[in-house]
This record gives C-alpha cells, structure tokens and sequence, in this order.
C-alpha cells in the first residue's frame, strides 16, 4: 500500500502582531437609553459599558477586517503575498457565501492564500487562533492571517432591553508565524448545546421549506442563564489553559478575556486571584461587546496603552452562542 507523504514538521508559533479598527462612531449609554427606556447608570453598573462602537454603512464587515489587518501585517513586518492563510471569525457575515475572509484576502493581495470563515460566536477569534498555530508548528503554512471581525448591530433588535445596550461592531487581527519558542499554548474548548436556548438568533432566516420569517431575526439572550454558565465554567477552564501552558497564575502579565460583561471579568479575576501586576482587558467600557473581534480589540488596547508589555504572557479566554468558550496562553506580540 502507498503511504501518503507528510511533509509536517514540529516547530513552535507565536504571534507577530497585532491590528485593530474601531468604527468611527461612539454610542454613548444616553442614547442606548432614549430607546430601551433602561436607565445609563444601571446599563453602566449591569455591564462595564458607557459607551460603544456602531459601524456606518461604510464601514463594512470587510472594510473593518482589511484595516485591522493591514495594521496587524504591518506590526508583524509580513506582505500580504506572504500569507498562506487567511481566517475571519465571524457571525455577522451577512452572505452565506462566499466566505467574507475570501473578500478580505482579495482585498489585501494575499493572492497564494487559502481564505475561510470560522462560526463559533464570541469564542471564534480563540478558535480561530488554535487552527492558526497548529497549521504553523506542523509546518502546513508559514504566516496565517487571524481576523475577528463583527457587525453586531446588524443582527440587534435596537429595542430590545436585554442585548441592545451590550453589542457593538468592530475587528481586530492578529498574525501568526513560526517561533523558535513556544508562543501559542494549547487550547481548551468546549461545547454545550443543551445551553444553545440562552444565547442565539431569534428564527433561523427559512424554516427549512424555504419559508422566511416576517421580521428579520435577531439575537436573543437570556443575561442570567449566560452569567451562571460564564461564571461557573471559566474559572477551571482558564486553570487547565494555564496548566497545559505550564504557566502559573502569577506568571502572567495580562489577561484577555472576551469583553462580555465587566461582572463576568471581575468573577473570573477574583476566582483565579490575579495578581495586581497582571493587567486586565477591560476595553468593554468604551467598546462594548464585539463578539469575535473583542479579543483582539482589548488585546491592541492593552499593548497600545502600554498597560501590558510586547512579549509578554497572556491568557486568553472567549465564550458565548453555543454554549462554547476556548482559550489558550499566548506571548504577546
């Protein structure tokens, strides 16, 4: 019998940089308030927010990834004709096909790239991240374009008084190399779809016959079921992140976690005990929750800012829709 070669060869990846876009317009609570009738210092107070990110009509979901990864190949020194893959982690695509990532590659000239989606909600960007490293330590491609891109308030019910003052829109990319140390820890991921009811799309867009629903569907939530799962399930998920990393507690010099909820965040760094050297994403304030682009947002705020140091150890966490989550320590770019 023929053997089929491998020509896969271990090695360590890392990321290179980092990229982020922002649309131009920020929503303050006041106004999220006028249309939910909830009032701005509890939507504070609930969330972490005060204010968020919503993109114009120009500021496609395509628009927003190729800005984010122009900025992120430019940190990382890489063309675009050097990239082998491109990834897009989103769920506010609003074409079935193509996948937006093929758009985005065309788009920044990464002409001998492969280019494919990831749907796994606000965890797609961790996801995603974990393809991208295993693709470079076997050595099946040597730069991967990672992108967490969200139009969020295109599938929001603006009215609705559980989810429209949490989403915004946004993305942020990051690129994935080799390394000659281990830089992308393994992931820990997981999916509960006994939970799916807590957090998903109102109506599917056909019910299989091909007939529509009257109204477009939007995302539905449930805050107190997600907040239960959230707050019991990330603490020993995020241990066994840093376990598998072999990397304490104490080692870390930032920690990324999806920018969901500030109560969330706060659960998880008073469980874990952080230590106060570790700095800690908290880019939900001024730009809400992105869904997949929020990682990558909050983790070019942190190194941005300079509140976390280039080079140093992260870990990062997403959740949401499924109910799934995945994580993994990584050295920041």
């Amino acid at each position: 019998m023929t053997a089929i070669r491998d020509t896969g060869v271990l090695r360590h990846s890392r990321l290179l940089g980092v990229g982020a876009y922002r649309p131009e317009q920020s929503v303050p609570n006041e106004v999220v308030a006028e249309r939910t009738g909830l009032d701005p210092g509890w939507i504070e107070r609930r969330s972490g927010i005060r204010s968020r990110r919503y993109a114009s009509a120009a500021e496609t979901l395509p628009v927003m990834a190729v800005s984010a990864a122009d900025k992120a190949l430019a940190a990382a020194g890489v063309a675009p004709d050097e990239l082998d893959v491109v990834v897009v982690a989103t769920i506010t695509s609003m074409e079935q096909m193509p996948a937006a990532a093929v758009e985005v590659a065309h788009r920044l000239g990464a002409t001998r790239a492969a280019a494919f989606d990831i749907s796994a909600a606000c965890a797609g960007f961790c996801h995603a991240l974990a393809l991208a490293g295993d693709l470079v330590r076997l050595g099946r491609a040597e730069h991967v374009l990672v992108i967490g891109a969200e139009r969020m308030t295109d599938i929001l019910d603006h009215s609705d008084r559980d989810t429209a003052f949490l989403f915004a829109d946004g993305a942020g990319a990051v690129v994935v190399g080799p390394s000659r140390e281990p830089g992308i820890g393994p992931v820990v991921w997981n999916a509960d779809g006994s939970r799916n009811a807590a957090l998903k799309m109102s109506a599917p867009w056909h019910d299989g016959t091909g007939e529509r629903p009257a109204e477009q569907p939007v995302i539905t939530m449930s805050g107190w079921k997600v907040y239960r799962w959230a707050t019991t399930e990330l603490v020993p998920a995020t241990q066994r992140m840093l376990d598998l990393a072999g990397v304490t507690v104490d080692q870390l010099d930032a920690f990324i976690p999806h920018q969901a909820n500030m109560l969330i965040t706060d659960h998880v760094v008073e469980q874990l005990g952080l230590p106060e050297h570790t700095a800690v994403a908290r880019d939900i304030v001024h730009s809400g929750n992105s869904s997949a682009a929020s990682i990558p947002l909050a983790m070019d705020e942190l190194l941005s800012s300079g509140k976390a140091p280039s080079g140093g150890l992260a870990l990062l966490v997403g959740f949401g829709a499924g109910l799934v989550y995945a994580g993994q320590v990584v050295r920041l770019p």
